[in-house]
């Protein structure tokens, strides 16, 4: 594998609009991210990505984008991006943006002149079709539900969007529109920006003669993923966007991939491959239900354990996975990936140990650090997402009732990953002194930075220690490069794994045991150390403070006993 700049770093997600508001309108912005630069770095961020902050109407949160070239007045000015960019670069640290250019805001000005002139130069920026039979043009149904077609007023002609209407697809057969987005790509890399993050990117490729396929639901439709796994080609579109833009600065580039073909890994982050890295979403989408988040299934441990352990398998040698716990479009991963006995400070701290030390890029999301939780709303009139207001009304129409359907707008809602930074305890939780554009999670006077960073045995304090030891000189390399070997596969509710490297130039062999017992029992694990070997075995770290005696019990018997939520990281 060829070396690049951002194998060994560490990233952390903004979301923006919830970081730190500075101006009192109950909204985040540039001023507030500025501000918390420093503790970032402290918990020992390298990279920074920021979600949407384009001008934009925020009808999907700033995913439809009016203007790729203007920051949204919300969270402040060009001049004051200029100055995050420079008080990044200060601290070593790199800032990515998202990239969404699969659709624009219907306030876009491209087309806003489309529908001037439906059969004009813009029209062909975007998928004006004519319907069939007086209907739309195919039975696809949007992601956020509905049909996936508009009309367009005083034709006979639709537009599509697979996302919610006010975010028309592009069309990217047209050259112009994939020149004008390459010109737009390039003047943000020219400012000093490392990369982006890039939204929804597999759905730009489009079959032109949009067939409709066998409905999947009683409301005659299919989701519109059908049409998406059936077209070819998308590779060729990711080749162009490399060579014209990403490819020219050395830019880290992250893909949001879904439906990916089952032997195109290598094709999308081999050494050459379409991104740097892409996230592993593998254990997010068993969860998803076949009909709607009303039918979403239970997760067993051993099934995510080991939906995790094979992407990893699968990557390695290929390319480096982004490995997440959570993000701005899933509920918190304290809440989701723990079993209830687990939902506490150890079992917070476990998570990321068996996470962040995977192999592949980690990325934190906001708050994740502090150990943040979903949050329980009364009301569907409570929630903001788009999505979350669309699966409930679709939990009503399967028969669920109004308490069911808002139980699981708490399992599974957008707004979870949404909910305020909790700074402090203190009234607004440090994010605002005015009413927040979202309401706030009640446990923040429990779940706050100010109380973690007080405490040396906090959620906080242990990200921190997790952070340090994978950047550590003596055991990056290996935290970095090694192989990742699944261990311990038929004990109960264990997640385990080593990291091994070694360095053929002067035959040194590092191997690290990655161990958490998520199980309700205690259990014991044979380490399989010859006795000549046991003294020299050294616990890194432990989630429970128990480093020492660990060592003592490795060193004594063979054997380590992990406690219901411990955690343990050992050097054998």
């Amino acid at each position: 594998m060829k070396k690049k700049w951002w194998h060994d770093k560490i990233a952390y997600q903004i979301y923006p609009k919830s970081f730190l508001d500075t101006n009192g309108d109950g909204i985040g912005d540039l001023r507030g991210i500025i501000s918390k630069l420093d503790y970032l770095k402290e918990l020992g961020i390298d990279i920074i990505w920021l979600s949407p902050i384009y001008q934009s109407p925020f009808v999907d949160q700033g995913y439809d984008i009016s203007d790729y070239y203007k920051i949204a007045r919300e969270f402040g000015t060009m001049e004051e991006f200029d100055e995050l960019l420079e008080e990044t670069k200060k601290r070593g640290m790199y800032v990515l943006m998202d990239l969404v250019v699969n659709h624009c805001s219907d306030r876009h000005e491209w087309f806003q002149k489309a529908l001037a002139d439906p059969y004009g130069k813009y029209a062909e920026y975007f998928h004006f079709v004519k319907g069939k039979d007086g209907k739309e043009p195919s039975n696809y149904r949007s992601y956020f539900g509905g049909s996936a077609w508009e009309p367009v007023p005083g034709t006979d002609l639709y537009y599509l969007h697979m996302f919610a209407k006010e975010q028309p697809d592009l069309n990217w057969e047209n050259p112009e529109l994939r020149e004008e987005i390459y010109k737009m790509i390039n003047w943000w890399l020219d400012k000093g920006l490392a990369g982006f993050r890039i939204d929804a990117i597999i759905n730009i490729k489009k079959d032109l003669d949009f067939p409709s396929f066998e409905p999947d639901g009683p409301d005659g439709l299919v989701s519109c993923v059908k049409m998406v796994e059936e077209v070819e080609g998308v590779g060729e579109y990711f080749e162009d966007i490399k060579r014209s833009t990403f490819e020219k600065y050395d830019a880290f580039t992250v893909a949001e991939v879904f439906n990916m073909k089952e032997d195109e890994l290598s094709e999308f982050i081999g050494d050459n491959g379409h991104f740097s890295t892409m996230f592993d979403f593998s254990a997010h989408t068993l969860l998803q239900g076949e009909k709607g988040w009303y039918n979403a299934r239970k997760l067993s441990f051993k099934e995510w354990r080991d939906t995790i352990f094979d992407a990893q398998k699968k990557a390695q040698g290929k390319g480096f996975l982004s490995n997440i716990i959570e993000n701005h479009d899933e509920p918190r991963g304290a809440s989701r990936f723990l079993p209830e006995h687990a939902q506490n400070e150890a079992g917070k701290k476990m998570l990321a140990t068996t996470s962040l030390l995977l192999r592949g890029i980690p990325f934190i999301y906001q708050g994740q650090e502090i150990g943040m939780t979903n949050c329980r709303r009364n009301d569907i009139s409570e929630y903001d997402d788009i999505s979350t207001k669309d699966q409930y009304q679709e939990a009503l129409r399967a028969g669920c009732s109004t308490i069911q359907a808002l139980e699981i707008c708490y399992e599974n809602s957008r707004d979870n990953g949404r909910t305020p930074m909790q700074w402090d305890g203190g009234k607004g939780a440090g994010f605002t002194e005015s009413a927040p554009w979202l309401a706030l999670n009640p446990n923040y006077t429990e779940i706050n930075v100010a109380e973690q960073e007080s405490r040396p045995d906090s959620v906080l304090s242990y990200y921190k220690a997790l952070t340090a030891l994978k950047k550590s000189d003596e055991y990056k390399e290996t935290f970095t490069y090694g192989e990742f070997v699944p261990a311990y596969e038929d004990k109960d509710g264990i997640f385990a794994y080593h990291r091994i490297w070694e360095d053929g130039t002067d035959r040194r062999r590092q191997d690290i045991l990655v161990a958490a017992n998520y199980g309700t029992e205690p259990c014991t694990l044979e380490l399989g150390a010859p006795d000549s070997e046991r003294t020299g075995i050294k616990a890194l770290l432990s989630n429970t403070g128990r480093e020492k005696e660990r060592e003592e019990q490795a060193a004594s018997t063979g054997c380590i006993t992990l406690e219901s939520c411990e955690a343990v990281v050992l050097c054998i």
